[in-house]
Parts: C-alpha cells; sequence; structure tokens
C-alpha cells in the first residue's frame, strides 16, 4: 500500500490518494485510480508498481512521455517522497512503507513549473472529496486520506454534499418540478436548502458563510449556478466563461477577470444544457457547437469538447432589461439629434436600411431602436438564428432557424425561412442578420415590393458592406456576373448605418451612406452624415463630433416634392 500526493501547476489545490493494491493507473480513462484531465494526457498515462524495495513507474503514454525529476524516464524507481513525477501539468510525489522515514515533499520542494516544452493547457480538476470523483475527474479509494488546502476547494466539498441531499429531498416528496411556476419552485427550494444546512450546521465549518452557500446551491439548482450574480448585474453587457475557472466579463466596453468559478467542468455543462433544452437544441461531442437564447433574449453560444481543449466555454452577451430607445442613444452620444431624425424619417417612409459594424458594435441593439419608427398598423416578419429581437409593433410574427437534429436532418436555415416569409404577406421583413446565401434572397425581397426591410451585415466599412454583400451573394450557389449583382445592391438598398466601437468602449454611428446607384460598374454612395474623431482626452475617452457633410439625400427631395413637411436644416 502506498500514497499519491497530487499537485497542480498553480500549487493551489492537492489530493492524498491511497493505493491499496500493488499497481495503480494514471491516465484520463475512468479505469485508472488517479484520473486527471488535459490533452497532454493519455488515457493510461502511466502505472505504478509496488515492488518489495519500493514504487516504480513505467510510461505508457505512447510518445506523450513522462518525467522523474525533470527528465524522461521509461520506468524509473523505486521512488523516494522526494521525486517529483511530472504528468502533463501535474506533479505527483509518492510516499510508501519503505519510505515512513522520510518526510513528504513540502509546497516549496514542488515545482510549478512545466517541464520543457510542454504548456498549461491541462485542465486541472483534482478534489479533496471522494464524493466529488465524478465530478472533478479524479478516482479515489473509499478510505483514502485527503487535504483541502483552499475553502474554494472546501466549499465546493460541503455545496456537493448539500445539493445531493437537496435532490434526495425533493424525490422523497415527490416534488413536480413541472407543475409549478418559478416563483412557487424557487420557494419550495429555498425552504428546503435551508433545512438541509439546518440539519448539518453542527458539521458545517464555522468559516463557511451558510447564506451564501445557500444562494449558490439555489442558484445552481434552478438558476444558471455563479452566472446569476453576472446576468442580475445592469452594469454587465457580456459573460465569458473560458473554463471552469476562468470567468471573465464585460462592463461598461471593458474586460474584467472575476474571482467567482464554477465547481467543475460538468457543472459549466449542466448550465449550458439547462439553457438550451427548452429551446430544443442539444451539445455533446458529435455536435459540440450550439447557439442559443436565455428567457430574457440574451444571446448564448456554447463549445465543449473536444474542440474546446481547456473545456466547455459559454459566451452570453446580454440584453437590457429595459428596451432601449434613440432618445437613449442620443444621450450617450452615441448618434445626434439631427441623425435620429433623419433614421426616423427614412423608416417611416420605407427606405431599405442595412445596420453595418464589427462584432459586439451594437449592430442587433441598434436594430431593434429603428424598429420603433415602423407604423403599429404594418405586418412585421422577423427572421433570426436565434431570437433576440423585441419589437413593439401588435402585428408581428417571429421566425427563428433550426439546427439539425441527432441524424443530421431537419434543418431550416435564415434562408428557408426568408423564401418562406415572402408568401407571408410582410409589409416589412426584418432579418437579425446576413451572412450567408439569404443575402440574395434579402435583395430579391427588396427589389419586389418589401420596401422597409432592415438586416443587419458584418462590415468594417460603407464601401466594405458593399464588396461583402457581393460575396455573400454568390454564397447562394447562383452564378451571377458581378455587375448583375452590384445592381442588385444598388437599386435594393437605400441607406447604410455604418456602427463601431471604440476604444474606451463607446459605440457610435460614425456613418450614415446613401446608395445613389450605379456606374461605369461600380456602386455609387455618398456620406450624409459622419462622426470625426478628434482623439482621446486624458482620461482615455474619445473625443469627436457628429456632423453633416451638407449632402441632401436624393429621397428627402423626392418627400418634398410630394408635400411632405421635411426639416432641410439637419443637413446644414
Amino acid at each position: 500500500m502506498f500514497n499519491i500526493i497530487i499537485h497542480d501547476d498553480k500549487g493551489n489545490k492537492t489530493a492524498t490518494l491511497c493505493c491499496t493494491k500493488d499497481s495503480c493507473g494514471i491516465g484520463r480513462s475512468g479505469k485508472n485510480l488517479i484520473q486527471l484531465s488535459g490533452w497532454r494526457i493519455a488515457g493510461v498515462h502511466a502505472e505504478l508498481t509496488e515492488k518489495q524495495n519500493g514504487v516504480y513507474i513505467t510510461d505508457t503514454s505512447s510518445g506523450i512521455g513522462t518525467q522523474v525529476n525533470g527528465e524522461d524516464t521509461t520506468t524509473y524507481g523505486p521512488l523516494s517522497s522526494q521525486d517529483i513525477v511530472s504528468i502533463g501539468t501535474y506533479r505527483l510525489s509518492i510516499k510508501s512503507e519503505q519510505d515512513t522515514a522520510k518526510p513528504p515533499p513540502n509546497e516549496s520542494q514542488i515545482t510549478t513549473e512545466p517541464p520543457a516544452g510542454q504548456g498549461k493547457a491541462d485542465d486541472v480538476q483534482i478534489t479533496p472529496d471522494n464524493t466529488l470523483k465524478k465530478t472533478f475527474g479524479v478516482k479515489q479509494d473509499s478510505d483514502a486520506p485527503v487535504s483541502a488546502p483552499d475553502n474554494t476547494a472546501h466549499r465546493f466539498v460541503w455545496h456537493e454534499r448539500i445539493h445531493k441531499e437537496l435532490l434526495g429531498a425533493m424525490d422523497l416528496r415527490r416534488t413536480d418540478v413541472q407543475s409549478m411556476n418559478d416563483e412557487e419552485l424557487t420557494t419550495t427550494v429555498k425552504s428546503l436548502i435551508q433545512t438541509i444546512i439546518t440539519k448539518l450546521d453542527k458539521i458545517l465549518p464555522a468559516e463557511l458563510n451558510r447564506e451564501k452557500l445557500a444562494k449558490e446551491i439555489l442558484d445552481e439548482a434552478i438558476g444558471l449556478g455563479p452566472l446569476e450574480d453576472f446576468l442580475a448585474n445592469d452594469s454587465i453587457t457580456e459573460i465569458m466563461v473560458n473554463n471552469y475557472d476562468t470567468i471573465f466579463y464585460e462592463s461598461r466596453g471593458k474586460l474584467h477577470k472575476s474571482d467567482v468559478t464554477f465547481s467543475s467542468d460538468n457543472a459549466v455543462l449542466s448550465v449550458i444544457e439547462r439553457i438550451i433544452s427548452p429551446l430544443g437544441r442539444r451539445i455533446d461531442e458529435s455536435s459540440p457547437m450550439v447557439d442559443g437564447r436565455l428567457k430574457d433574449g440574451s444571446r448564448i453560444n456554447a463549445i465543449v469538447p473536444p474542440l474546446a481543449i481547456k473545456g466547455p466555454c459559454l459566451t452570453i452577451r446580454k440584453f437590457a432589461k429595459n428596451k432601449l430607445n434613440i432618445e437613449d442613444f442620443v444621450s450617450f452620444d452615441s448618434i445626434s439629434h439631427e441623425m435620429a431624425l433623419f433614421l426616423e424619417k427614412a423608416v417611416h417612409y420605407r427606405k431599405n436600411i442595412i445596420i453595418s459594424g464589427g462584432t459586439g458594435s451594437g449592430k442587433t441593439t441598434f436594430l431593434n431602436v429603428l424598429s420603433d419608427f415602423i407604423p403599429r398598423d404594418e405586418r412585421i416578419i422577423t427572421v433570426e438564428d436565434s431570437a433576440e429581437l423585441k419589437l413593439n409593433q401588435p402585428h408581428v410574427v417571429s421566425l427563428e432557424a433550426r439546427p439539425p437534429n441527432m441524424e443530421g436532418k431537419g434543418s431550416i436555415t435564415i434562408r428557408d425561412l426568408v423564401k418562406n416569409c415572402l408568401r407571408m404577406r410582410p409589409d416589412r421583413i426584418v432579418v437579425g442578420e446576413c451572412r450567408g446565401g439569404e443575402t440574395l434572397d434579402m435583395l430579391q425581397a427588396m427589389n419586389t415590393g418589401h420596401d422597409g426591410s432592415l438586416t443587419t451585415v458584418h462590415a468594417n466599412s460603407p464601401r466594405d458592406l458593399v464588396s461583402r454583400l457581393e460575396v455573400m451573394v454568390m454564397m447562394a450557389g447562383m452564378e451571377l456576373p458581378e455587375r448583375a449583382i452590384r445592381e442588385q445592391i444598388a437599386s435594393a438598398v437605400h441607406v447604410i448605418v455604418q456602427q463601431s466601437r471604440f476604444s474606451d468602449g463607446t459605440r457610435k454611428i460614425t456613418h450614415i451612406t446613401e446608395i445613389t446607384g450605379m456606374e461605369t460598374g461600380v456602386v455609387q454612395m455618398q456620406n450624409i452624415f459622419v462622426y470625426k474623431q478628434h482623439g482621446i482626452d486624458q482620461d482615455g475617452n474619445v473625443t469627436g463630433e457628429f456632423k453633416a457633410t451638407g449632402r441632401i439625400p436624393e429621397f428627402y427631395e423626392v418627400l418634398q416634392q410630394q408635400g411632405v413637411t421635411v426639416d432641410m436644416k439637419i443637413f446644414a
């Protein structure tokens, strides 16, 4: 019998496992006593064997490598407590009965730097409790001595135990979760958690905050675990879970690293599945990427191993609880009052508008704002990958694309929905984002009586947008000449709204551009309004001003000829 002491590369989580047999395996496979995770660890990476004179280690990793005291080895022994075995980013030391006279290594003797040629990409998952062996990925004997050097790991042990007792209590009482609304479920679960914590109060460590523990268990049982606090904070606009113990968030345009962590990769997976299951979507090794949405419309993207090397990765782009309006954008200095008046007229008088911008520049949010200018007596059909738009008009039909099922069939694309909505008698078609062949169908709709349509496209400038539209039309599989595509764009699109995100985190409308036609094979356009950046002040904030170029939009002149009252002073 011998003990294995495990250290991670950070030195902040350790476990001591006891091998009661003559040998034990180390690796990713579940049949190993010591089950470690990481892309530099083989299924059966190494084997420890106890002989008469001590414990020997044999490398079985098929070339990945095992090191002892910093040197590659195939077989080494007998191991003393001072010998350091390096596997991936883990450090192991052995204490056998033959070695009881020697003291075990302390943390100062354990190097936390990986061997040469190895990175720190392995996912450290060591638990100080046998009840969490599946959660953390370390397999232990039931009587193995353990240590919990940090309060986080200690809290997770009790967190898991109370959570299991909660599930048992709900099952014992035959709680019908499906028949409860959110408020009833919260009240019931909160009461059960308080009862369990009261029962365990005498054995719970004194340093554990009971209220915080109860809230964490409640959030994980019926919410999104540690992400609930981020979702409740209105100043946070994006949440990025890189892996279970690394969470970043964006607040007021700046990225910050959070001290909050999940207990394990499985906890992250549970949150992802809780989000996507009601949407009829799935995520697993055969379908490791998924897009979805929360109840409030916030957009989520998840990607899991084997594509995500360090563990499940979740990104949530939050939407404001209260829908923004154009006055909010003016007050945020994202747009000028004159630009807002112009866009109101353009939407009201059925001009086809494309909102262009980079990732995270706020295109969908501004599309929501522009939709407020659509008259309430018109029939609007929205088409999206994941339903995010919130239109206030009474006559709105929302369509959402569908991914393929487990057999790879049943997929309904954005292009399918755009084609279908043409048969649904729409006054306006609003497409959340054009990113492929649906662009051709959208342009055709704009050219065949569905004026006033709105959509967004990824592009860095109005001129780049035209090139992007050409490429996406070609993605439809139609072998159209470039001139024909450009003529379609010139006749279909009336106004381009270019939105950008600046270094200080602010988002502004930098161009409002009118497409005026086509000449010598080139789409012609003119800027109506632009944002001129002057520089950056001492606090790092972008300074500049919105300016009219002095050019009058062609459709404004037409409106004036038709007797519509328009304010020409905004272009001065």
